[in-house]
Formats: structure tokens, sequence, C-alpha cells
């Protein structure tokens, strides 16, 4: 699979789970072990504020895609994005921010970040780290299935597992879990960013 469905699997599965948080847990405050991105704190606590946060990243995909600076687009997506429906809210960002990575031609078009510019590959494996992870602790969180599609878990330890050792220096990653030989695919995954899957 190329970065850029691996990408789009792993927002589409993001989405399936936003999908499913009960109306009675968007103020829920999030327990300390739901890691939280470099540039979040632990002041972002509550899981709508966490959601919007993702809304946001997610309504900048066709934006950036499509080659645009920080400073062209400003503050367009600040504040709340979800509205009073949050969970229709987001999948309409996550379908236009899919759809642009559909017609994203050229994987090696610079697109420009804030923290510098990237091919647009690089970007895809970034946010698929971001998604693809929170998937399993969104789930985990809300206490619904936390089984990954076998082709997402495949297509992020196929981008991960070889650079694991740099993304753990940048503080993406945490230290290795341990776990038995036998452990699946999933469970390596998640262990691999420092994730104890054995933990429910």
């Amino acid at each position: 699979m190329s970065e850029k469905e691996v990408y789009i699997l792993s927002e589409k599965t993001f989405n399936e789970v936003v999908q499913q948080i009960p109306e009675n847990l968007w103020d829920l405050h999030l327990p300390e072990w739901f890691q939280l991105g470099r540039t979040q704190d632990r002041a972002y606590t509550a899981l709508r504020t966490v959601i919007n946060y993702h809304a946001y990243d997610t309504a900048w995909v066709p934006e950036v895609l499509a080659g645009k600076t920080i400073a062209e687009v400003g503050d367009t997506y600040d504040g709340d994005l979800l509205g009073d429906h949050p969970k229709d809210a987001y999948a309409a960002f996550s379908e236009s921010a899919i759809k642009a990575a559909e017609e994203l031609d050229d994987p090696n078009k610079v697109v420009h970040l804030s923290y510098g510019d990237f091919p647009a590959r690089e970007y895809f494996k970034h946010f698929t780290s971001f998604r693809g992870f929170r998937a399993y602790d969104l789930a985990k969180l809300i206490g619904v299935d936390t089984t990954l599609p076998p082709e997402l878990v495949e297509g992020m330890w196929n981008e991960f597992a070889p650079h694991a050792e740099e993304w753990r220096k940048m503080g993406v990653f945490g230290e290795e879990v341990s776990l038995p030989a036998n452990a699946s695919q999933q469970d390596r995954l998640i262990a691999l960013s420092g994730r104890d899957p054995r933990d429910k």
C-alpha cells in the first residue's frame, strides 16, 4: 500500500470510531494513559476538545495538499468546528480530506507544514501515525472494539517499524513495550508506539 492509501484507511478508521462516541461522553476528561500529540498538553482533557483538535487537523488536509501555506490559510479553522452535531461535523471534514488525498497525483509534491516543508508522502505518514494510533486509543476509551483493519495494521507496521527509533527520539513514540513472541501484529504495532495492548 502507498502512503496515501494507508493514510486514507487510517482516516476512515478514525472517523468510524468517532461515530461510535456516546452522546454522554463528549465532556469526558481523559485519563492519564490517553496519549496526546506533541503539540497538545494535558490541558486538552475533554474528549470533545480532542476531537475538535482532530477536526482542525483534518480540515487543513485539502488546503495543505493544494499547496497552501500556513499564512495563506490563517485562522480559517480556529475555534469550535464541531457545533451541535459533532459526529456529522467531523465526518464532513474527514470526507473532504479523503477526497483531497484521493485526487493527489504526485506523492512527491512539496507541502508546507507548520514544522517545515515535506513531500506529501511524508505528510501522509505523519497523519497516519496520529490517526491510526488515536483510533485505537479512542476505541479503548469509549469501550468499543479496538481491532484495527488488518490492512491498516500492516501498512502502519511497514511504515513505522523501520524508523521507530527515529520517531522515539523525536518524542512521537514512547519506549517499546515488551510482548511475548506470539503476540499479534496489531499488539506488536501498539507496543512499538509505547502503548501496552494488554492494558484494558
